[in-house]
């Protein structure tokens, strides 16, 4: 029997100075862009529902063509989710923050692999394609990322959103996916943001990306992202703020904002890499760096940044 499947929430970073409001009939739900970062969120009620705390294991399909090098960056992040070797502020103190909302931690976990880099699907995806990757490798009980390359285009992608997070049914069982693609050719501008001028708003300098690839370190803010807001809402009973249908969540709450002193347009105070210009707030495994999005902290209601 067929899979059921359920939707639920796109992101988009489009200008990062926009928060996003869920529009989306049955087969989905997509963030669009509505209203400007709010420097205090309001407070965000818990639902009582399922959230994904423990071991949480995650699973990796790789759609279309992406180098070692790109591979290693996503990797090399989702490994830094619990190491303590990195020095503060570090992926891992960031992460940290989900363990304030109910239940304790969330220890991620890498783990299968699957590369589809023949695109068995073609290079158009609509949104059914993607729960139909994402469910393919049957990981149930875990949470599937799907990552497309930068040569796909989906349903939605650039002109809505520039990811999405849900869940898969299979008999009784649910599995929460995530879904990023890489915007490097098609919308850097919405989907790359600060590393990459936005299309609309005050045109200030990109940013230099930490890993040297602006498609990839765009990937990185929006997975981060989306896992922060799948193990605190998987299933749409966790934690939001508003209607279930256009829910704000932990990181989509704090949209646009990295470090201190953000605005609509500005990113934050953030750390500089000296010989590269490059910026970011996290340090993580292997001496990578990264930039992460400010956390919605349950313990002050505001959103929490590292640096």
């Amino acid at each position: 029997m067929a899979p059921k499947y359920g939707f639920r929430y796109g992101c988009l970073l489009f200008l990062s100075c926009l928060l996003a409001s869920l529009v989306e009939p049955a087969m989905g739900s997509t963030r669009k862009l509505s209203a400007l970062v709010e420097e205090q969120p309001f407070p965000m009620k818990y639902h009582n529902g399922a959230l994904l705390k423990g071991k949480v294991t995650v699973n990796l399909v790789w759609y279309g063509s992406f180098s070692a090098i790109q591979r290693s960056i996503i990797i090399d992040f989702l490994e830094s989710f619990n190491s303590l070797t990195p020095p503060s502020p570090s992926v891992a103190s960031w992460w940290k923050t989900t363990e304030k909302y109910h239940g304790g931690s969330s220890a991620v976990v890498v783990g299968k692999q699957v590369l589809d880099q023949r695109y068995s699907l073609g290079k158009v995806l609509k949104t059914s394609h993607l729960t139909a990757l994402a469910s393919k490798p049957n990981f149930i009980g875990s949470v599937t990322v799907l990552l497309t390359a930068k040569d796909v285009a989906v349903d939605g992608f650039c002109m809505s959103r520039c990811g999405t997070h849900g869940w898969t049914h299979s008999g009784k069982a649910r599995s929460a996916y995530v879904w990023v693609g890489n915007s490097e050719t098609q919308c850097p501008g919405q989907c790359a943001w600060p590393f990459h001028q936005p299309m609309y708003g005050p045109q200030t300098p990109p940013l230099v990306a930490p890993n040297g690839d602006v498609g990839v370190d765009g990937m990185v803010i929006n997975l981060a992202t989306l896992l922060a807001n799948t193990v605190t809402n998987p299933f749409n009973g966790g934690y939001f703020q508003g209607p279930p249908t256009a829910p704000l969540e932990a990181v989509s709450a704090c949209t646009g904002v990295f470090g201190s002193g953000a605005y609509p347009g500005y990113p934050g105070r953030l750390l500089v890499e000296k010989s590269s210009g490059a910026s970011y707030n996290a340090q993580g495994v292997n001496g990578r760096r990264y930039l992460v999005p400010a956390m919605w902290d349950p313990e002050t209601s505001a959103c929490a940044t590292l640096v």
